[in-house]
């Protein structure tokens, strides 16, 4: 009875116990993040981590953790500080919703699932990262390292490949200690060992057991969806430079392409672009259109045409604006800028 009851247990624990013990070793312990793992910490580095590579990540997080060390800094921060310490790390809703997220907490965040999703921005699987590693609770997450690895030892295709079988299959091998360390080990094992391309399966630590490895489908494994070719929209955007070097930039609304962030104000398809430089910036000295600049979204292709124009005065009406400001080279506003008005401003400063 008592062997019987021994090898279920094995059964049970046996991916957890051989990963943790991989961890000890290879896990990347010297992450910012992971050298003092406060809910808040793991919450921004979750956020920021979502379809995003950690050495792209590193100095960010530092930089914005300096700034916004605590969840009642960031709530009294400013959106466009939060949003200047984001700009270049892309997909700007998750800074938008960190921000109103840290707002809503009352100073804390909670200590349960459904607390944590009733927050913009986090979902299942960011809010059991949260309670592993952040608060010590047995959860379980899902994030795309942890479904190659799960998907690669059941060897899953087709509609068992399905979300709901992954969920199944992660929560089997969840322990019930060091949930924390287990989801830390699962995430790095599949971002360093078990990876997309040229998964180090000679050395790993569930090769006996891995039945995409048995099959010969490591390399098959996860089944990659069908690319469909992106999009191509083309957009007109003004540069209207005054006499000092400001350029006037537009808040853009929250939701579609780089919301809430200032960038050149884009003109409608068949814009007199003279005429709207006059009413904007009344004399202007010519207009002179410059190459298209093309930005890659994982959505879309923006193609960019830019049209420079100085004028000698700023318009009055647009001084105190809440959705137009005059930006210059040396400005000491912290301003959360797209990471195309950072290139086109260079352009004209250069």
């Amino acid at each position: 009875m008592k062997k019987a009851k021994d090898a279920r247990r094995d059964n049970d624990t046996w991916v957890a116990d051989r990963l943790l013990a991989w961890y000890q070793t290879h896990g990347r312990r010297n992450l910012p993040w992971r050298m003092c793992t406060t809910p808040y910490r793991v919450w921004v580095s979750e956020i920021m981590l979502q379809q995003t590579q950690v050495t792209t990540v590193i100095p960010y997080f530092e930089r914005f953790l300096e700034r916004f060390p605590d969840i009642e800094s960031l709530a009294a921060g400013d959106r466009d500080e939060v949003l200047h310490l984001w700009a270049g790390l892309g997909y700007y809703a998750r800074a938008r919703n960190l921000h109103r997220a840290a707002q809503l907490a009352n100073g804390s965040l909670p200590d349960t699932s459904a607390g944590l999703m009733a927050l913009p921005g986090i979902g299942r699987s960011t809010a059991a990262a949260i309670l592993a590693i952040g608060f010590g609770q047995r959860a379980v997450i899902l994030d795309a390292n942890v479904k190659r690895v799960v998907t690669r030892l059941h060897a899953l295709r087709g509609d068992s490949a399905s979300e709901r079988s992954l969920w199944q299959h992660a929560d089997a091998h969840t322990p019930a200690e060091r949930a924390g360390d287990y989801a830390q080990a699962i995430m790095d094992f599949g971002a360093t060992h078990c990876r997309r391309s040229s998964p180090l399966c000679p050395a790993c630590p569930l090769s006996d057991r891995c039945l995409a490895r048995e099959r010969n489908l490591q390399h098959v494994l996860p089944e990659p969806r069908r690319k469909r070719p992106l999009p191509v929209r083309a957009v007109h955007v003004l540069l209207l430079v005054d006499a000092e070097g400001a350029v006037l930039l537009e808040r853009r609304p929250d939701g579609g392409v780089w919301g809430g962030l200032w960038s050149p104000p884009e003109l409608p398809g068949k814009a007199d672009v003279a005429a709207m430089g006059r009413e904007w910036g009344g004399r202007i000295d010519g207009v002179e259109t410059l190459p298209a600049v093309r930005h890659s979204f994982t959505h879309l292709h923006l193609d960019i045409t830019p049209h420079l124009m100085r004028t000698g005065r700023r318009a009055d009406i647009l001084s105190d604006s809440d959705r137009h400001v005059w930006f210059a080279p040396n400005d000491e506003r912290r301003l959360g800028l797209s990471a195309v008005a950072v290139r086109l401003l260079a352009g004209i400063h250069a």
